[in-house]
């Protein structure tokens, strides 16, 4: 068992979001660079050192919605907007979710732009562990457009779930867009499977977004629950 994984599993059915992003980075999946911050002078430390805009985000065993609740805030340009963040922020979850334990707060640069997927796994009582990956935003709230595979997979495997999604003329650059490197996309996914099976106490994983550029690709946000 990994010691993230083992750490986590006497606390809660979920990792934090840190330790997800620990245990991808482990198994060499690129996650947005990120630092904990425990106090305001910490924060605004971080973000310095990050990088502006940054972004602030609540980290707590007992806070699932981070939004609900306050806990998050984006495109914060200075060290003066992320120190009245995270003020405004302590005040809000304080008033929001008095009974939550607070760890610190995850602070991050503001990802660039670049083409929103998704990568996701779920178990299936009868097939076991699946993979998903779809283009995120509208595409995949309202087209539903993924593809699927049982695990384990090969990197043939994971092209075609690439390749089959409706939204793939986006990754080829369709109508003057900017190609996407759709490679880095199959190494995610084969790292992702690597990581599943390698740990069956996971139940699920989320990615979302995961953001592909010209060259390369960066998991954002990423959710594990055990």
């Amino acid at each position: 068992m990994h010691y993230t994984i083992a750490k986590a599993r006497a606390r809660t059915r979920g990792l934090l979001e840190p330790e997800a992003k620990e245990l991808f980075h482990d198994y060499g999946l690129p996650v947005q660079p990120f630092r904990i911050a425990m106090s305001e002078g910490e924060a605004v430390e971080a973000s310095n050192a990050l990088g502006y805009p940054a972004v602030l985000k609540v980290v707590s065993p007992g806070i699932l919605h981070k939004s609900d609740v306050g806990g998050v805030r984006v495109r914060l340009a200075d060290a003066a907007e992320v120190s009245r963040a995270y003020r405004e922020m302590s005040a809000e979850i304080r008033g929001k979710a008095p009974a939550a334990k607070v760890e610190g707060f995850l602070v991050a640069s503001y990802a660039p732009e670049g083409l929103e997927c998704i990568v996701g796994m779920t178990r299936d009582p009868q097939f076991g562990p699946a993979l998903m990956f779809g283009i995120g935003g509208v595409f995949v709230e309202l087209l539903k457009d993924v593809s699927f595979r049982v695990l384990p997979i090969e990197r043939r495997d994971a092209q075609e779930m690439v390749r089959e999604i409706r939204g793939y003329p986006l990754l080829e650059g369709a109508r003057g867009r900017t190609p996407r490197d759709v490679p880095a996309i199959v190494d995610f996914l084969l790292g992702t499977a690597r990581l599943v099976l390698e740990n069956p106490e996971i139940e699920e994983i989320d990615v979302n977004p995961l953001i592909v550029y010209e060259k390369g690709a960066i998991a954002v946000d990423v959710r594990v629950i055990l």
